[in-house]
């Protein structure tokens, strides 16, 4: 009897522990800090995060101080136990994930360099749970070859490795536009619609309207020209010697500093972030090249005297414009990063857009922002100066007075100037763009999935709703009949009343929109495998990964499930658990 006491009390204690250095792994992983040290032998000042948050624990817990300095070497705080137990925790997050998934999914994939120099893709699956969207990371992979068939390969092995039966409910797939990504005969969307049959490709449409402003900028030369001169302002503001002035300048007249912005073909938005701060500072910044530009330092005072007379009414009327119309595409690009946003919603969202910009193609609309710019030039002190060649009256009347100036119809040729050649380009430009990367592709798909939304016109329509489910196979008969019950028993319980269509449903919303929850999880990655952890492993990367930016479930984990996974799991049984 006793025995068993001293047993159960053993184990009781040997759970405890292993508990504990469980709960310790895990929050320096949702941290996303380092668990190692560089040298974690005794006499060491630092042995690294995980064992120096130990040694506090051990300081308010006598058993675990008690094994710590056992002499003993069931201490459980190696590199391969850690491993071992941050594999389990993620295991048991990869489980919750997997429960959820029941029917249709999607998959959502990009691939970014760390801090090595290794590919890494990230994998992300959408799906419909307990009513609501969900997207949920999966895993990080390395790749040594970006060829179609090797990505192909490693998204297939990945879904089979979570016994995901992909072929029959994989629905969608979202990736950038690259070709081997994206191509029609070859690319990975191709290959995997191959074993897939339902698998549609969506191109991300963060993506595609990021690649709109891009092709607005490069399709009006106005405004390629802008956009080198804000990036040559950009370099000018974070020099050495200017920075310091340029934060001083701005506490001075605002009382608080902003930085400008660095452009970028790749980073969402930051096109309209470096038209902000510009607007927001432009009578600081215009002071400082006047101060720079009065100074005898060379090359910077050149540089300064080069960029002040830029600044002047062509510049104010172009910043005006591209901001108010790049502040609309904002808006659309935050709402396409949603992760409950749906296709449906998408389309719509788009389409807001395109009749807000005909909305703007208008001369009224222009002279509001022509007045602004004006404005802005007033504030600025900066004299509109675009039409610098004097009128010369002629001579023959010299010695008559003038009762009446010709310098009103100059301003009104100088807006005529910019209407024509810029505002309505660029308007023209970014609609035509919208339509060609948003409409021409997946168009039937688009149009399809506006029957199920009953914000649409087309709701219902039948048209609509058929070519929709023929893409995955339902049948279209039970289809039919459906429909003409449908909106007589709407309050009722349509999952099991109209099962064809609430699938349908299930699978528009599952639709991938954009791969942006990839994208956030590269903010992950460089948290976690930095300059000091380049040496971190795939799996141990992995791991840490999903503990990381699936936090939420990861602290809601039940630590004694842990114990008795990793029980069976851990191969060494110095410890009865």
């Amino acid at each position: 009897m006793h025995v068993d006491k001293e047993h159960t009390k053993q184990v009781q204690e040997n759970r405890a522990y292993i508990k504990t250095i469980g709960e310790v792994l895990l929050l320096t992983a949702t941290q996303n800090i380092a668990q190692r040290g560089h040298d974690e032998f005794e006499e060491s000042n630092n042995k690294g995060n995980f064992r120096e948050i130990l040694s506090t624990v051990a300081n308010h817990d006598p058993l675990v101080k008690r094994r710590l300095t056992s002499i003993h070497n069931a201490k459980y705080t190696s590199k391969i136990i850690q491993n071992e137990v941050l594999g389990c925790l993620a295991e048991m997050v990869w489980s919750e994930i997997i429960e959820e998934v029941k029917n249709s999914i999607s998959i959502m994939a990009d691939e970014t360099k760390d801090v090595s120099k290794s590919e890494q893709i990230s994998f992300t699956l959408r799906y419909y749970y307990n009513g609501a969207i969900k997207e949920s990371f999966l895993h990080f992979e390395s790749a040594e070859r970006l060829d179609a068939a090797s990505l192909t390969g490693k998204i297939v092995y990945l879904l089979e490795s979570y016994s995901l039966n992909y072929k029959n409910n994989l629905v969608g797939q979202a990736y950038d536009g690259a070709a081997v990504m994206s191509g029609k005969h070859s690319g990975v969307q191709a290959r995997i619609k191959e074993q897939a049959k339902f698998a549609s490709y969506i191109h991300c449409s963060a993506h595609c309207l990021n690649l709109v402003l891009v092709d607005v900028v490069k399709n009006v030369p106005e405004t390629e020209e802008f956009f080198s001169l804000l990036q040559s302002l950009y370099i000018f503001t974070s020099g050495s010697y200017v920075h310091p002035k340029w934060l001083s300048l701005q506490k001075e007249m605002y009382g608080r500093t902003r930085e400008l912005q660095r452009l970028s073909d790749t980073r969402w938005a930051c096109r309209f972030l470096a038209l902000r701060n510009i607007m927001d500072t432009l009578p600081a910044l215009k002071r400082l090249l006047q101060q720079i530009a009065q100074e005898r330092h060379g090359e910077r005072t050149v540089e300064a005297r080069g960029l002040l007379p830029q600044i002047d009414l062509q510049f104010v009327v172009h910043l005006v414009t591209l901001s108010k119309l790049f502040g609309e595409t904002k808006l659309l690009s935050d709402m396409l990063q949603s992760q409950t946003v749906d296709l449906a919603r998408a389309v719509d969202l788009v389409n807001a857009l395109v009749q807000t910009l005909k909305d703007h193609r208008q001369e009224s609309f222009f002279d509001k922002l022509w007045d602004e710019a004006l404005t802005i030039c007033e504030h600025c002190d900066s004299a509109p100066s675009v039409a610098k060649r004097q009128t010369m009256l002629s001579s023959r009347l010299s010695g008559y007075c003038t009762l009446s100036t010709v310098g009103q119809r100059e301003v009104e040729r100088d807006k005529a100037m910019f209407c024509t050649p810029f505002f309505y380009p660029v308007i023209d430009s970014m609609l035509k763009e919208l339509n060609r990367r948003f409409f021409n592709t997946n168009c039937e798909l688009m149009t399809s999935i506006q029957s199920l939304n009953p914000q649409s016109d087309a709701f219902l329509k039948e048209t609509n709703v058929f070519s929709f489910g023929r893409l995955y196979n339902a049948d279209i008969d039970d289809l039919r009949h459906e429909l003409h019950q449908f909106k007589r028993v709407l309050d009722r319980k349509i999952q099991e009343v109209f099962f064809e269509l609430f699938r349908l449903c299930k699978i528009a919303v599952t639709l991938p929109v954009s791969s942006a929850s990839c994208e956030r999880s590269f903010s992950t990655l460089k948290l976690i495998k930095t300059f000091l952890r380049s040496t971190t492993t795939d799996m141990r990367l992995s791991d840490l990964g999903v503990l990381s930016i699936e936090s939420r479930r990861a602290k809601a984990l039940d630590l004694d499930v842990f114990v008795d996974r990793f029980a069976r799991q851990h191969n060494r049984r110095i410890l009865l658990l």
